[in-house]
């Protein structure tokens, strides 16, 4: 049935305030770009692009240049802009202590509260990203008189980055400093370096990168292996000057893991150093220096503090962005099982035992209502295929106000037992009930007045009805028009989705709708429901929903096989689904209370509506983390296992796509269209349900959307069907 906007006489037409539309357009525009946004400054960060890196072996190759004997058999501390190199070490019983990894805010205080009650200094090599995260600790680290050095932003092995990726990671860091502590530092350390004898041809390029650029480089001379946790005394030994006397460079970790050993080892080390007559120093007095660290100008301390509220605002939401991901995968795996199981189950139990009840058979004619507003291309192939059916039947044809000769060309066609009822244009529910009422049968079908019947479908859709406690069942609606390639998208998206989704919620007895193309109901159940009701736009759930309430069953008859017109566009399938997504939370809002009802009622309450909430709602919304993480894994990741994940994904999806291509029959031909229906088919229907969420928030009531019809639904030949069992 095409719809007009209705709305009760003298009352003013439906339309959004313009804040109300405002809202609905740029609240899913706002919070995409804050998503990008965010992703885009943690993977740019944090990791790179994914083309950074390079092999050792073309760096080297590229560089062709050894490590300077000046270095290789000089001190820990290298200042590789000069040429020749210089290098510096530390003079007789003097030990300069180095933390990597940190700030950590566990243990950056508690190493930190150990050298200030012994007062001594430390060189601590702060990464960007902690900076970012903790600026505070940098700040009393500062003021307790320690020193800063860089350690890279995101500490990755500078030998196997590009040149840009290097500088990237240099500038990053400098900008948190400045941001968290308002200072520079010209003293770096590379990441998994360790003495400067043990550089390498790729390593020693990239150390005199950083000379040029102006930075003092520290390696040790003494790595203590506190991360590998051997032990505090272990640790203190390591950390001893050996041969005895003289001076050294000591490598520990403030962060990156459990470092209470390394606190205690310092409680041992230092007071022995002290008593043995050692000093403690910096790098800076090494080099000679009172300083490596300079504070930043004005500019760039705000640039600093933009930089580190975003980073750290992007790693927050990037790690609950990883959590739901986490959430959505599990919610999408077990909605695949769920439903794989049970339609498995409902396959067989449907070969074992028919569907009919306890009662005699279903043999008596039936009425069949079709509501019908401007459908004159449809009605003429829809009522001739429910005059084809091998079960008795009473055709009432609700006219609802039609203007293009709708009724007059159902009368025209002079079928046998049709019956054409005009009435002003008062909506379908209205035209529905009129039906209802002028029905002569205890049981009436309802369908749309697109929708094409075949022979078999009313006498397999009233088959249930033999048990007296069913109120109603669902059939079987597929796509009738399937050419172009979003027909094919919607069809596989009914026979995946609409109707394996019945299968279960058939199982569990709680089917949340009887679909408007293909549904069959008993008088009595709809009048003790209250008939259907205009108080959503998704008349179909809404009366479902209340059948469930008043105590009636409602079944899935998976052989009452209708074809239906599907939107031939995507602005015409935007509206449907935007009324139907709409249109599913107003009755789901309606019928709450079926939470805490008893019996049947209760029982839809707390499995039908749960289900509904997750799976139809929440997860769909959760879904498109999927795709964003995608596109951020191949930008910024390793793309090779970002693809192998994401056709991961849909191999999952391609598994029950086929299993339910299979129970119903139907050939496995358009299923070549699924991986293009994941990227562009899915997307549209991500931002519709946004879109109704966010007009469910705004509390604004979505008037009907006309849609345009083509009559263009195909009936394929007989002998196809469902598989009556797997």
């Amino acid at each position: 049935m095409r719809r007009r906007p209705h709305r009760p006489a003298g009352s003013p037409p439906a339309a959004p305030g313009p804040r109300r539309h405002w809202f609905r357009i740029v609240v899913p525009l706002v919070l995409l770009a804050f998503v990008v946004s965010v992703l885009a400054v943690d993977g740019y960060t944090s990791r790179g692009f994914a083309g950074d890196q390079e092999g050792r072996g073309e760096r080297a190759g590229r560089s062709g240049a050894g490590v300077p004997r000046e270095v290789a058999d000089g001190g820990p501390v290298v200042d590789a802009g000069h040429d020749p190199p210089r290098s510096y070490r530390a003079p007789g019983r003097t030990v300069v202590l180095t933390f990597d990894d940190g700030p950590d805010p566990v243990w950056t205080p508690r190493v930190r509260e150990v050298l200030d009650r012994h007062g001594v200094p430390g060189t601590f090599f702060v990464t960007g990203r902690q900076t970012a995260r903790h600026p505070g600790l940098v700040r009393d680290l500062i003021r307790s008189g320690h020193e800063i050095g860089v350690h890279t932003f995101s500490h990755p092995d500078l030998a196997t980055q590009s040149g840009d990726a290097v500088d990237r990671e240099l500038a990053f860091t400098q900008l948190a400093l400045a941001g968290a502590a308002g200072v520079h530092s010209s003293l770096v350390r590379m990441p998994y370096s360790s003495t400067a004898g043990a550089l390498d041809g790729p390593s020693w390029s990239v150390a005199r990168h950083l000379g040029e650029k102006g930075y003092v480089l520290a390696f040790v001379d003494q790595d203590t292996r506190d991360w590998s946790r051997p032990g505090a005394r272990a640790i203190a030994d390591a950390a001893t000057p050996d041969p005895p006397g003289r001076g050294t460079v000591v490598l520990l970790h403030d962060s990156g893991g459990d470092r209470s050993q390394t606190v205690r080892a310092l409680e041992t080390l230092v007071p022995r150093l002290k008593a043995d007559g050692y000093r403690f120093a910096t790098v800076a007095e090494l080099v000679g220096v009172e300083r490596l660290t300079d504070g930043a100008g004005t500019a760039a301390r705000w640039q600093g503090w933009v930089f580190v509220t975003a980073v750290t605002v992007s790693g927050t939401t990037v790690s609950v962005l990883g959590v739901l991901l986490l959430v959505v995968g599990g919610l999408v795996l077990g909605r695949c099982v769920l439903m794989l199981g049970l339609a498995h189950r409902h396959a067989r139990l449907a070969r074992r035992c028919p569907r009919a009840g306890p009662g005699p058979p279903v043999t008596g004619p039936v009425s069949v209502v079709v509501p019908a507003c401007n459908e004159v291309l449809c009605i003429g192939k829809t009522l001739r295929s429910l005059a084809a059916s091998d079960h008795p039947v009473e055709i009432v044809v609700v006219d609802d106000g039609s203007d293009d000769g709708t009724a007059d060309a159902a009368e025209a066609l002079g079928l046998p037992g049709v019956t054409v009822v005009r009435t002003p244009n008062r909506g379908k529910a209205a035209a529905l009930n009129t039906g209802v009422l002028r029905a002569s049968h205890e049981i009436v079908v309802m369908l749309d007045a697109d929708t094409v019947f075949e022979p078999s479908t009313v006498r397999r859709l009233v088959e249930p009805f033999a048990d007296p406690s069913v109120g109603a069942t669902a059939g079987n609606a597929k796509v009738g028009n399937r050419h172009g390639m979003l027909g094919r998208w919607q069809h596989i998206e009914y026979v995946m989705g609409f109707n394996l989704d019945r299968r279960m919620y058939d199982l569990l007895h709680c089917m949340p709708t009887v679909p408007g193309a293909v549904g069959a109901f008993r008088v009595r159940a709809l009048r003790e429901a209250g008939m259907l009701s205009g108080d959503t736009l998704a008349e179909d759930t809404d009366l479902t929903m209340a059948l469930h309430r008043a105590g009636w069953e409602v079944r899935y008859a998976e052989h009452a096989v209708a074809r239906t017109e599907a939107p031939g566009s995507l602005r015409q399938l935007w509206r449907q689904r935007y009324r139907w997504s709409y249109g599913t939370m107003q009755a789901a809002w309606k019928h709450r209370h079926a939470l805490v009802e008893r019996g049947h009622a209760g029982r839809f309450g707390r499995v039908g509506l749960p289900l509904l909430a997750v799976f139809q709602i929440l997860t769909p919304l959760l879904a498109p983390l999927i795709d964003l993480l995608t596109v951020y894994g191949l930008v910024f990741g390793n793309a090779a296992l970002t693809l192998l994940a994401w056709c991961g994904v849909l191999a999952v999806q391609g598994v029950c796509a086929a299993y339910a291509f299979r129970l119903d029959g139907e050939p496995l031909r358009p299923l070549w269209a699924l991986p293009v229906q994941q990227i562009v088919y899915r997307q549209v229907m991500y931002l519709v349900l946004v879109q109704a969420c966010l007009t469910a928030l705004s509390g604004y009531r979505l008037p009907w959307q006309r849609l345009k019809r083509k009559g263009n639904v195909v009936v394929p030949p007989a002998g196809g069907g469902l598989r009556s069992g797997v």
